[in-house]
């Protein structure tokens, strides 16, 4: 049975700022189930943003959370995400100073676990969305399955990232029946190209001038190099629930919109 298929809105994170209502329409337009959410939106509290996604059609399956932000609140961020509906929040992304490499890396191994009680305790499940720096070596494995090793997965599950996973040298598909069972939400992400190393600049984390990458480009599905029905063929195997669309950043001459719906449209070939 094929999954049922949400937006990162962080995709289209501009459109949903000047028009969070206009935007969710469009997506449910679009043909996508859900919305994986990113940050607080403006103006909106958490019961306004459930009632808004039951009205239109959506549901919110997820939400990306700054790590900082949840340790420094963690019961307020966790209960918001609750209210609103969602069943999972993501650990989205680390800086360079908690990274695998560093003494902090440690630290954020510690604290994530405690995340993942709190969020628990909220009936939520904490998940975590690599990138490819977690693919570097750490006591003989990859730095994120000494993450997954070393935090039980009653506290935490994987939100791979599959374009992230073959940047960082392995097959999606594998690496994602690794986590069969403990894969519950998916991102699908197309690409082109080669990463520079000084990547993250395209999702607006780096100030400095940045290097120019090697050709590399996020794409719509389908119009890159992954290959999705193997990925979607594997995201079932594992017993995932969801499949996330995401495009940090628009591409082929596309708006983010238009790159969401030709990415939609692209899975319905596919039967999703």
């Amino acid at each position: 049975m094929a999954l049922p298929v949400a937006l990162q809105l962080y995709s289209v994170r501009d459109e949903a700022a000047a028009d969070f209502v206009g935007t969710l329409k469009a997506v449910k337009a679009m043909g996508y189930d859900g919305v994986e959410l990113c940050g607080v939106y403006a103006g909106y509290s958490a019961e306004e943003i459930r009632g808004l996604c039951a009205d239109i059609g959506l549901t919110p399956i997820s939400a990306h959370s700054d790590y900082d932000t949840m340790l420094k609140d963690p019961d307020g961020v966790f209960a918001y995400y609750a209210a609103i509906g969602c069943k999972y929040v993501a650990v989205p992304y680390l800086p360079p100073e908690y990274r695998p490499g560093t003494e902090e890396f440690f630290k954020v191994v510690k604290n994530i676990g405690f995340l993942g009680e709190v969020a628990k305790k909220h009936g939520l499940k904490l998940i975590y969305h690599n990138h490819d720096f977690e693919f570097v070596d750490l006591d003989g494995k990859y730095a994120l399955d000494y993450l997954y090793d070393t935090i039980p997965a009653e506290l935490l599950a994987t939100e791979l990232d599959t374009c992230w996973v073959n940047v960082g040298g392995e097959n999606p598909a594998k690496y994602l029946l690794k986590y069969t069972g403990r894969a519950p939400v998916v991102h699908l992400k197309d690409f082109w190209g080669e990463k520079s190393e000084n990547m993250y600049e395209l999702i607006g984390r780096v100030s400095k001038a940045p290097e120019k990458p090697k050709n590399f480009e996020y794409r719509p599905l389908g119009q890159g190099l992954q290959d999705f029905p193997a990925i979607l063929a594997a995201a079932e195997q594992a017993g995932s629930e969801w499949v996330v669309v995401e495009q940090d950043s628009p591409s082929m001459g596309l708006t983010p919109m238009e790159c969401a719906a030709k990415s939609r449209e692209y899975l319905g070939t596919l039967g999703y």
